[in-house]
C-alpha cells in the first residue's frame, strides 16, 4: 500500500532531523579532539649557538647534537661536520650516531655541524682553473676556514662540553674535499677523516696528483676513510689509493658505491664509514 503523503512527509522530516544531528555531532567530534590536545611546542634534538669569528669576518651558527643516556660529565670524542646546518646534512647524520650509540655499533660522539654562510668559498683550495672560479664570487677560503676550526671553534667546544682528546671530520662533495686537503695540510688538526665522493676535480685535481706522488707524511695512527659514488673519478681511484696506500702508519680504506650516485651516496657511505672507524673498541 503506497503510504499517505502526510505519513511520507513526517518520514522524510525525522530523517533530516536525524541526519542534522549525526552531521553536528561528526562535526563536534574534532573540535573536542583538538580541545584535549595540547598546545605544539619546539622538538629539539641539541643545542645551537653563534660564534664571532676573527678568521671569517663573520659569525657562524654551530649545532650540537650531545648524545642521550651517556653518564653527567662523561668525556666524548668529538665529530665535526661542515655542511652542518638543521637545513644541511646534519639531522641525518646525526640520526646515525643516535642509532649507532643506541644498537652499540658505533662509539657515542659529540656532533659539531658547521652551518654554512658561503659554502664554496670555505671549503674549497686555491684553484688555477677559470670554470672552478666560476661556480661561486669567492672561492679558496678553506685555510681560513681550518684556522677557524682550530684556533676559534674547537677552544669553544672544549670549554662549552666534557670531550676527550679524540677529533673526527666528516663530509661530503666539497666538504669531502676539504676533508682530504686537511689531511694534507693539517694532519694532526683531526685523528679520523671520513671523505663521501670528495670533489677531487677541483683544480684539475691537483690534490689527488700531490697525494698520489708524495703520500702525505706525520699520518701515523691516522684514519681516513674514503667513498666513492658512480659519478666519481674512476681513472684516479687504484693510483690514489695506490698512493695513499703508501704513507706510513696511515689507515686508509677507500670505498666504491657503484650503486649510488653523487646525491644518494652519503647516507648509506656515512652508515658504514661510521661502523667501520667509529666503532666501539
Amino acid at each position: 500500500m503506497p503510504m499517505p503523503r502526510t505519513l511520507f512527509a513526517a518520514f522524510a522530516v525525522c530523517l533530516s532531523i536525524a541526519g542534522w544531528a549525526a552531521s553536528s555531532t561528526a562535526a563536534a567530534a574534532p573540535a573536542a579532539a583538538s580541545a584535549a590536545a595540547s598546545a605544539s611546542a619546539p622538538l629539539s634534538i641539541g643545542e645551537t649557538w653563534t660564534i664571532a669569528s676573527t678568521a671569517l669576518g663573520e659569525t657562524r651558527r654551530i649545532n650540537v647534537y650531545v648524545p642521550a643516556g651517556i653518564p653527567a660529565n662523561t668525556p666524548l670524542p668529538v665529530l665535526y661536520m661542515p655542511d652542518g646546518g638543521m637545513l644541511e646534512d646534519f639531522l641525518h647524520v646525526a640520526g646515525l650516531l643516535q642509532v649507532g650509540a643506541g644498537n652499540g655499533t658505533v662509539r657515542p660522539f659529540l656532533l659539531v655541524g658547521i652551518e654554512n654562510t658561503q659554502r664554496r668559498r670555505d671549503l674549497t683550495g686555491p684553484t688555477e682553473v677559470a670554470k672552478d672560479r666560476s661556480i661561486a664570487p669567492k672561492v679558496g677560503g678553506s685555510q681560513a676556514y681550518r684556522t677557524f676550526i682550530r684556533t676559534e671553534l674547537m677552544p669553544e667546544i672544549e670549554k662549552r662540553y666534557r670531550v676527550t682528546r679524540e677529533r673526527g671530520i666528516v663530509g661530503e662533495s666539497l666538504a669531502g674535499l676539504f676533508v682530504v686537503e686537511t689531511l694534507a695540510l693539517e694532519p694532526d688538526l683531526f685523528d679520523t677523516y671520513i671523505a663521501i665522493d670528495p670533489s677531487l676535480w677541483w683544480n684539475d685535481r691537483q690534490l689527488a696528483k700531490r697525494l698520489i706522488a708524495q703520500p702525505p707524511s706525520g699520518v701515523a695512527k691516522k684514519t681516513l676513510y674514503i667513498a666513492a659514488s658512480s659519478d666519481a673519478l674512476p681513472d684516479m681511484d687504484a693510483a690514489l689509493t695506490a698512493g695513499l696506500g703508501k704513507a706510513p702508519g696511515l689507515d686508509f680504506r677507500y670505498e666504491a658505491w657503484p650503486g649510488e650516485t653523487h646525491a644518494t651516496v652519503y647516507h648509506p657511505a656515512a652508515l658504514k664509514a661510521f661502523r667501520a672507524v667509529l666503532k666501539p673498541r
